[in-house]
């Protein structure tokens, strides 16, 4: 017995001085942007403090909350909706999406958390354009890479990555370039907006505050500050190419697939990218659509990306393993607010007063304020406004080219023109995604 209490008191008195060491280096961290390469330091540290716990634990006869969970305590904590419900410490949101899927106006969910979230909108749009211009972009793998090291490097509050691709290359860590900054409320609060300097012009300004150009040193701290981070991207086009994201031990990532009826994105692309779209815009007027041209290829393959990556989700592997989430857009527009509880039950982060008042406010909004890029929606109208803009014949061929990524998502098939502009006519299967 003596010889039990005197393990207990050796481990409580390690517990007290490796906790000590830590606060004492928390508080030495220089305030600067820091380096993705460098978070690996406390690992072995946090290592010992939490063996140290478990042993303790057992020593003392009780169970404790320091050890992980087994993977019979994992499935007790598996909620009604058959997912994993999770809660305390920092969670990574990333939300995937592809253009006009209204990810814009889902990111807001999270946007509108408050201040213990830290939100970026499209950050990977930088990492896009450069490539582009230097001819890479049509390299998936290097672009998948690249996309998946910069993702990480934010989620850990590292920009430095990120800096390497926005043009202008930012002085001292300071740009007025950083793509729809507005967009994040996090990057437009008061400890990140630095002082207004004359001449210089940003053209994604804040609209809440008049702040001076984005100092990502600021942006770094305030992003370390949060409790949570979220990430809205429509870049990724892949999901097994995240897994050693997922697999990253300083990271908790919960991954949001954001998936649209095809038929639905075509016809609000035709709106949104009018000029990209002459082609599919002459091909409605003719009735004739040549499957071999590129523009269908595309389609086809934009198509089969997103349902292999949900594949991929839906199949949980491991490293996946009640990491993911599939949702359709539709069924968000139906029920914004039940949808919103349940990816933040998903995510293990408390649904917050403000995120639900912004839903509430934003999804019963007049035709006048949905604009095309608009995040306010009168979201149960916006689901079924393509059904009378998008041509019969445009719609067979998306029915042909996407057929199995309808089938996957439960998008019913229309046989008529009269079928397609029924409203009356559900063309959602109701579905439930595990």
């Amino acid at each position: 017995m003596k010889t039990k209490y005197a393990i207990v008191f050796i481990c409580i008195v390690a517990l007290v001085i490796i906790e000590k060491e830590s606060n004492i280096l928390s508080r030495q961290i220089p305030h600067q942007t820091p380096q993705t390469s460098l978070d690996y330091s406390n690992t072995t540290q946090n290592g010992s403090l939490t063996m140290l716990k478990m042993l303790l634990s057992k020593l003392i006869g009780t169970k404790g909350n320091y050890s992980s969970l087994s993977e019979e305590q994992e499935e007790e904590e598996l909620d009604d909706l058959g997912r994993y419900s999770f809660s305390g410490g920092r969670k990574h949101i990333l939300l995937l999406a592809t253009t006009r899927t209204g990810s814009s106006f889902v990111g807001e969910f999270f946007n509108q958390h408050g201040e213990n979230m830290f939100y970026l909108f499209e950050p990977l749009w930088h990492v896009e354009r450069m490539l582009t211009m230097a001819s890479e972009a049509n390299n998936g793998t290097v672009l998948a890479g690249i996309y998946r090291d910069v993702l990480q490097a934010l989620f850990l509050c590292d920009f430095s990555p990120l800096e390497k691709f926005i043009s202008p290359l930012p002085q001292d860590h300071v740009t007025p370039a950083l793509f729809r900054r507005e967009s994040s409320l996090s990057l437009c609060e008061e400890s990140v907006c630095s002082p207004v300097i004359k001449d210089v012009f940003e053209r994604y300004h804040c609209k809440t505050r008049r702040c001076g150009p984005l100092n990502l040193t600021l942006a770094s701290e305030s992003c370390l500050s949060k409790q949570h981070h979220a990430i809205k991207t429509v870049r990724v086009r892949q999901l097994d190419t995240l897994q050693p994201l997922l697999e990253d031990p300083r990271l908790d990532v919960r991954v949001i697939q954001l998936v649209r009826d095809p038929r639905a994105i075509l016809a609000s692309r035709m709106v949104a990218f009018s000029s990209k779209y002459q082609t599919w815009k002459a091909w409605a007027q003719d009735g004739q659509v040549p499957e071999d041209d590129e523009e269908v290829k595309r389609l086809r393959g934009n198509c089969d990306q997103i349902r292999m990556s949900a594949e991929v989700g839906l199949s949980q592997p491991r490293w996946l393993r009640r990491r993911y989430m599939l949702v359709r857009y539709e069924d968000i527009a139906r029920y914004p607010m039940q949808k919103a509880e349940e990816m933040y039950r998903f995510t293990g982060i408390p649904f917050s007063p403000q995120a639900r008042e912004w839903i509430l406010r934003n999804t019963q909004t007049t035709q006048g304020a949905s604009g095309i890029y608009s995040t306010q929606k009168n979201s149960s109208e916006q689901a079924e406004k393509w059904r009378f803009s998008i041509p019969f014949t445009l719609a067979q061929v998306v029915q042909r080219v996407c057929g199995p990524t309808m089938e996957l998502f439960g998008y019913r098939f229309v046989d008529d023109e009269k079928t397609l502009m029924n409203r009356s006519i559900s063309l959602l299967e109701e579905k439930l995604f595990h």
